[in-house]
C-alpha cells in the first residue's frame, strides 16, 4: 500500500504519469465498442421487466414449507405458464413473483400451488400487483432524470464552460447505456431498486469528473501567455494528479456494493440485493472510467479547437522541435519559462508528463494548495 502512496505522491507532483490524452483514440474507440455491445444487447434481449413494471401476482406459502426454491420455481411456471422467481424468507416460508398474469390465473395458480406444495390453499395468500405503480414510478424517474442532466450542463456551463458541460454530459450517457446494456446482456430482473440505483451513480460519475475539471480549469489559467504546454499537456496533468484519488474512492465504494452483488445476491441468495446492487457496481467502475478516459479527453479535443489554443499548440510544438534541433534537453526546455509567463518555482516542474531524468525534490510544492501555480 505504501506503493501506491508513493506512486500518487509522485503522480501528483508529476514525476512520473501517463499520457490519457494522447491516447484519446484508443479509450474512445474502446467505449464506442463496449456502447454497441449495449445497445445491440438492449435492442436483441430487451430489459426484463420486474413484477412493478408488467403486473402480476405474488403468493406467500406458509412458515417452514418444506419445498426447495428449485422446486417451488418448477411448480409456480407449470401453474402459470410464466416464468416464476422464488425467493426464500427468513421464517421459512417463500415468495414466489409471477408476472403477467391476471385475478382468474392467479386464483388457479394459487390452488395448484397448495396442491404441489401439500398444504392449505387458504395458507397461500395470493397478492395481485399492478403495472401503473411501476409505470408511475418509472415515468417520475426518467422526468427526474432528464431534469437533472439539464442542470448539470447549465451549472457545468456557468461554474466551467460549456465544453466542460458536453464533455459531462456524454459521459453521463455513456455511463448509463452501458449500465443499462449490462442489465440487458445479464438478464437481471429491473425493478424500482433498479431506477434509483442507476439514478444514484449519476451523482458519483459527476462528482468524479469535476474532481478533475476544476484540478484543469485551475491549471489552465493564463494558459496562452506561456509556449512550454499545450492545453493536452495540461488536462493529462489534471488527470494524473488525481488519478490515484479516483482509484481510491472507486475501490472504497466498490468494496461495500460488490459484496451485496456478489455475497449478499450470489453466494448467500438474497437475489432481491441483485436488483440494485448490479446497477451500482457497473455504474461505479463505468462513471471512474469515464471520468478518466472520456471526459477530460473530450474537453482537451474540443477545447484545442479554439484558434487561440490551436495557435497555443503551434507555437509549443514549434519551440519543442527547434529545442530538439539545437539539441537541448528536455529538462532544459522545462525550466525556460513557467505557466503564466512568472518566475518559475518547483510547481512548474509537475506539468511534466512521464519520467524525467531527476527526481523532484520531496518538498517541491509542500503547504501549498492544488492548482496556485502563480
Amino acid at each position: 500500500m505504501s506503493k501506491l502512496g508513493n506512486l500518487g505522491a509522485r503522480l501528483h507532483r508529476g514525476e512520473v504519469g501517463y499520457d490519457f490524452v494522447g491516447n484519446r483514440k484508443i479509450w474512445y474507440g474502446i467505449s464506442i465498442l463496449i456502447t454497441i455491445v449495449a445497445i445491440v444487447g438492449l435492442a436483441v434481449r430487451g430489459l426484463n421487466m420486474g413484477i412493478e413494471f408488467q403486473g402480476g401476482a405474488v403468493f406467500t406459502t406458509p412458515k417452514n414449507t418444506a419445498v426447495s426454491v428449485a422446486q417451488a420455481e418448477t411448480y409456480a411456471e407449470e401453474a402459470s405458464g410464466h416464468d416464476a422467481i422464488v425467493q426464500k424468507l427468513g421464517n421459512g416460508s417463500l415468495r414466489i413473483q409471477v408476472a403477467g398474469i391476471d385475478t382468474g390465473k392467479a386464483d388457479q395458480v394459487s390452488t395448484e400451488l397448495a396442491r404441489e406444495l401439500k398444504v392449505s390453499e387458504k395458507d397461500v395468500t395470493a397478492e395481485l400487483v399492478g403495472p401503473s405503480w411501476g409505470e408511475q414510478i418509472a415515468n417520475k424517474a426518467w422526468q427526474g432524470l432528464a431534469i437533472f442532466l439539464v442542470l448539470v450542463v447549465i451549472y457545468l456551463a456557468i461554474a466551467f464552460e460549456w465544453r466542460m458541460a458536453i464533455a459531462a454530459f456524454v459521459a453521463l450517457i455513456h455511463d448509463i447505456t452501458i449500465t443499462v446494456g449490462i442489465y440487458a446482456l445479464v438478464g437481471f430482473e429491473v425493478t424500482p431498486g433498479t431506477v434509483i440505483g442507476l439514478l444514484t451513480i449519476l451523482g458519483y460519475s459527476l462528482y468524479d469528473t469535476v474532481v478533475v475539471f476544476d484540478s484543469l480549469k485551475e491549471q489552465t489559467k493564463d494558459i496562452t501567455k506561456q509556449t512550454r504546454w499545450t492545453y493536452s499537456d495540461i488536462a493529462n496533468r489534471s488527470i494524473n494528479s488525481t488519478l490515484v484519488r479516483s482509484i481510491n474512492t472507486t475501490v472504497v465504494a466498490l468494496l461495500p456494493v460488490g459484496g451485496l452483488l456478489f455475497i449478499g445476491g450470489g453466494f448467500l441468495g438474497a437475489g432481491m440485493l441483485n436488483d440494485i446492487s448490479l446497477s451500482l457496481f457497473v455504474g461505479l467502475a463505468a462513471g471512474a472510467y469515464s471520468s478518466i478516459f472520456i471526459a477530460t479527453p473530450l474537453v482537451a479535443d474540443l477545447k484545442e479547437r479554439e484558434p487561440q489554443i490551436k495557435a497555443l499548440k503551434k507555437r509549443v510544438l514549434a519551440k519543442r522541435a527547434q529545442a530538439v534541433a539545437q539539441g537541448e534537453s528536455a529538462d532544459a526546455r522545462d525550466t525556460d519559462e513557467p505557466l503564466g509567463g512568472e518566475p518559475e518555482d518547483g510547481d512548474a516542474a509537475h506539468a511534466v508528463v512521464g519520467p524525467r531524468s531527476q527526481p523532484a525534490s520531496r518538498n517541491r510544492g509542500r503547504g501549498r494548495p492544488s492548482g496556485k501555480r502563480r
